[in-house]
């Protein structure tokens, strides 16, 4: 098993916020767990998936001045969601939690907003740093989690290779698209998938 690396990132347009994950990629899955701070709240979080990098488990926690909430989603080998949420103190935030878990039926990831690690699996499970990745629009549904909220909505996304991962350059270039959220960017990952440069949100510090 080759050792944990520890991936950090500062927000562009919110330079105040800063990322980390420390992450463990293992034979076609992987483990990690981050945090962000930003001057409004704290969050820790865990991820875990099985095998062809599909989320199995994923929990978070948000800290803020008077409130902190939690939530706890599931993945069954069946591909059904659960969810378990708690709620501390008084915000005017929407509530934690999936409104229709049936909406997540198709969806194989978790993508937490704001969070470069977490597009890491579905570049990986689609092989889009090999130069024979498919040369198509791959569109998929992801459980995407609002912060600070953790409420959690189906976002329709799409994937497709623009370069594959060149070992001199040390980068790939992947096209990501939510549909569900009118939001597209050219994201430069490393040879493990994740994000070195996520126009408009982060940047991967030394």
């Amino acid at each position: 098993m080759r050792p944990a690396r520890t991936l950090r990132w500062q927000g562009l347009e919110d330079t105040a916020r800063h990322d980390t994950a420390a992450v463990s990629f293992r034979d076609r899955e992987l483990a990690a767990g981050g945090t962000s701070v930003t001057d409004e709240y704290t969050a820790s979080w865990t991820l875990s998936t099985s095998p062809g990098w599909v989320t199995t488990r994923f929990s978070i926690r948000v800290e803020a001045p008077g409130w902190s909430r939690s939530l706890e989603l599931m993945r069954s080998p069946e591909g059904k969601w659960t969810v378990d949420t708690q709620v501390s103190g008084n915000s005017s935030l929407p509530a934690p939690g999936i409104e229709d878990t049936r909406a997540l039926d198709n969806a194989q990831d978790v993508d937490l907003a704001l969070c470069p690690l977490t597009n890491t699996m579905p570049i990986l499970r689609l092989d889009l740093l090999n130069a024979s990745a498919p040369a198509d629009d791959t569109k998929l549904t992801a459980a995407w989690v609002e912060m600070p909220s953790l409420r959690v909505l189906p976002s329709k996304q799409v994937y497709s290779q623009v370069s594959a991962y060149d070992e001199d350059r040390g980068y790939g270039v992947v096209l990501y698209s939510s549909t569900s959220r009118g939001f597209t960017a050219e994201l430069t990952v490393d040879a493990d998938g994740a994000v070195l440069d996520y126009p408009g949100m982060a940047a991967r510090l030394p």
